[in-house]
């Protein structure tokens, strides 16, 4: 069923009004109820009419989870204003760059990355998240003049990575690419029945299409500001969570942690991963022993195509990541530009109505990430190698940056992680490439557990193809990873000093 598209601020303002005293939205023990958040909003989309910001530009901020965060947010979108939620993990400079790079002309700052930020020379008026009230105007705001269609197509967020080198790329999302997000809602269960409980931050596009869902359809919305195992547990069953949204390394934790087995989850409905990749055997586990579905999503911020394995109903398929999202359309091209067959791996190029407008002010960095079908239609490149078995699902290979080239033969990361990863010692494992005079590259793993490095090696190689074996294994206390849990395997390559023959 198509759900017709509707302005978040009147979908929240019928809640307030249906059932003003339920719970909206809740962060580290503070509680807004619908008509409260909701004439917070209201309060903060007049500020922002009053301070002249216009529809379609953007607001910066830079803070910490809170319900201000959220209040400002949704007021934003009230008054047809987009949102650069910026990553506080980025440098000073990169920042700087960030917020200059979004038009903001204003920008909203906890106290704790103001002080870290106190230098910083800002190209916005700063504000302070804590100090809301005092900015805020008395009564509701202007009507929003602008029809539908015109709405649809301007921007709603602009996403910015953290990086590692150089400035991030702002990532524009209009409102018509977050509406089909949020009009899938109610078939997953959204409802003002639902509570979602989510810990990743709020400038995370993965925060982002759970949390909408969330607040458009009536739920109550619970964030952690700050992940941790026992508290999240905690938190599911005082609160009876029927929704979540976690990232592999989250659902690691959860499932490790020695108190998991004394917490009631049986109020979970769905539970949801993306952003990395999420272990067959960890998948295993979750539907064993977590109540709920589980579903797996694989996409990229920038849209395009995407793919959704609904890991209860496909036990069997758990080392894939679904088939394609239905109305998605996912192409595997080889090097020479043909499409992959069945088996074959190729990188992914992906098509929908879920597709970013571009990156802000770099059409060049738009156009290189864009592959045209000979029927017209864009795709969207995702630098994702895969393949597809013969029931159509879609097996992750890696990324193709990250594809190793040895002796002149590729070879991919993840089929050497998987053969590691059977071995009982190790908890975690990264594969990555290293110069080698002898075969210009050869792979090295990283490896978290209790296993001997030399001993994994030996025993990984007596399994491995010729050409796959590893050069050397290093055991390590942590994978590097982003904020959302992706393996940084940049600083994986950097971090290995040995040199290789």
């Amino acid at each position: 069923m198509t759900i017709l598209f509707e302005r978040i601020g009147a979908l929240v303002a019928r809640h307030a009004a249906e059932r003003p005293d339920a719970m909206a939205v809740t962060v580290a023990g503070e509680s807004l109820t619908w008509a409260a958040l909701v004439a917070r909003a209201g309060r903060v989309a007049a500020a922002l009419q009053r301070e002249g910001v216009p529809p379609g530009t953007a607001i910066a901020i830079i803070s910490a989870t809170s319900v201000n965060y959220v209040s400002l947010y949704l007021g934003a979108l009230m008054a047809g204003i987009a949102v650069a939620p910026m990553p506080p993990s980025a440098t000073p400079e990169q920042l700087q760059a960030m917020v200059s790079d979004s038009g903001a002309p204003l920008l909203f700052v906890d106290k704790q990355n103001a002080d870290i930020l106190a230098g910083v020379a800002f190209s916005a008026t700063v504000l302070g998240i804590e100090t809301l009230d005092a900015w805020l105007t008395d009564g509701p705001p202007e009507p929003l003049l602008l029809n539908d269609e015109r709405l649809l197509e301007m921007p709603f967020n602009i996403i910015y990575s953290s990086g590692t080198t150089g400035t991030p790329k702002g990532i524009i999302h209009s409102w018509r690419m977050r509406w089909a997000h949020i009009a899938s809602g109610p078939a997953l269960g959204y409802s003002p029945d639902a509570v979602t409980l989510l810990a990743t931050p709020l400038y995370s596009n993965t925060t982002l299409v759970a949390a909408l869902p969330a607040l458009a359809w009536g739920g109550h919305l619970i964030l952690q500001p700050k992940f941790d195992a026992r508290g999240f547990l905690a938190l599911a069953q005082a609160h009876q969570a029927t929704h979540s949204m976690l990232v592999p390394v989250q659902y690691r934790r959860i499932m490790e942690h020695p108190d998991f087995g004394a917490f009631d989850l049986s109020s979970y409905q769905l539970k949801f991963c993306t952003s990395a990749p999420f272990d067959a055997a960890l998948k295993a586990d979750v539907l064993a022993r977590w109540p709920g579905g589980l579903i797996e999503y694989w996409g990229m911020t920038e849209g395009g195509g995407g793919t959704v394995l609904v890991a209860h109903a496909f036990p069997d398929k758990l080392h894939t990541v679904g088939r394609p999202i239905p109305g998605h359309e996912i192409l595997l091209l080889k090097a020479d530009g043909t499409e992959a067959a069945t088996g074959e791996v190729g990188e992914m190029v992906g098509f929908s109505g879920a597709t970013m407008t571009g990156y802000a002010n770099r059409p060049e960095a738009t156009r290189a990430t864009q592959w045209v079908h000979p029927d017209g239609r864009v795709f969207i490149r995702t630098g994702d190698l895969g393949r597809f078995d013969g029931d159509g699902f879609l097996e992750l290979v890696g990324r193709a940056k990250d594809m190793i080239i040895s002796g002149g033969f590729n070879i991919y990361p993840v089929d050497i992680e998987a053969v590691l990863a059977a071995h009982p010692d190790v908890r975690e494992v990264a594969v990555v490439g290293v110069a080698s005079a002898r075969w210009g590259e050869t792979p090295v793993a990283f490896v978290v557990g209790d296993a001997d490095p030399d001993a994994l090696r030996r025993w990984a190689n007596d399994r491995l193809g010729k050409v796959q074996r590893l050069a050397a294994v290093v055991g390590i206390d942590e994978l590097p990873r982003s904020a959302i849990g992706k393996i940084l395997k940049r600083e994986l390559r950097d971090m290995f000093a040995g040199a290789v023959d």
